[in-house]
């Protein structure tokens, strides 16, 4: 059974763009995108690691070291191995005007982490597993989340061609979420659960021609 982790921010944790009814901060497992991914695709095994929080390779000034998805990237490749695919999907957190980035660096940074990727063991007989990069969908000019955010919503709309570049010289398939889903209106850069639905179509539907098995869906 083909592998795929799921790496990314609170779009991958499930967090939710404004409290839920029953007091809960994260969806549940069948409503968050991996989950959606194993629904469509019940051959995969799914593994969620998704942050609140994480940037591409920065130490978060406020939120920690903890928050930097370079620094972890290597052991959890290492503890999930033997991979098939890992999907990465980061760089909204990177928006946040405490960072001063533009989006090209941002773009950089996810090219480090694909360069991480390709480098290590962590695939099928000590290989690198293969990569897809998501590129995050623009996020609100105006929400609740406007001002760690000041700025960003501009600089977001560049991620989808910078990422696909990106992409393209590291040798990963590529996916715009922008393309398919945009965040909710209640704080314009969380997902809600119809958000998360298409996504996890859209991402089981880019695996095909990333199935180690040689079968196309």
């Amino acid at each position: 059974m083909p592998t795929i982790l799921c790496y990314g921010d609170s779009n991958t944790h499930g967090s939710p763009p404004a409290p839920l009814p029953d007091g809960a901060t994260r969806y549940g497992p069948a409503i968050r995108w991996p989950g959606m991914l194993r629904a469509a695709l019940p051959d995969w095994t799914a593994i969620e690691e998704g942050l609140p929080g994480r940037t591409t390779v920065h130490d978060d000034p406020i939120e920690g070291a903890a928050r930097n998805g370079l620094t972890y990237l290597l052991p959890c490749l290492e503890s999930h191995a033997p991979l098939d695919v890992v999907a990465l999907m980061l760089g909204t957190n990177d928006l946040k005007q405490r960072f001063a980035l533009a989006a090209e660096d941002i773009a950089e940074g996810v090219g480090l982490l694909l360069a991480s990727i390709a480098r290590s063991a962590a695939g099928r007989g000590g290989a690198a597993p293969a990569a897809l990069l998501i590129a995050p969908t623009p996020i609100g000019p105006e929400h609740r989340l406007a001002y760690p955010f000041a700025g960003g919503a501009e600089r977001s709309l560049r991620f989808a061609a910078l990422y696909a570049a990106v992409a393209a010289r590291h040798g990963a398939a590529f996916l715009d979420a922008g393309s398919v889903i945009q965040p909710s209106a209640a704080d314009g850069v969380h997902l809600d659960p119809e958000a998360h639905a298409a996504l996890g179509r859209a991402v089981a539907a880019a695996l095909g021609p990333l199935d180690p098995r040689g079968r196309s869906r």
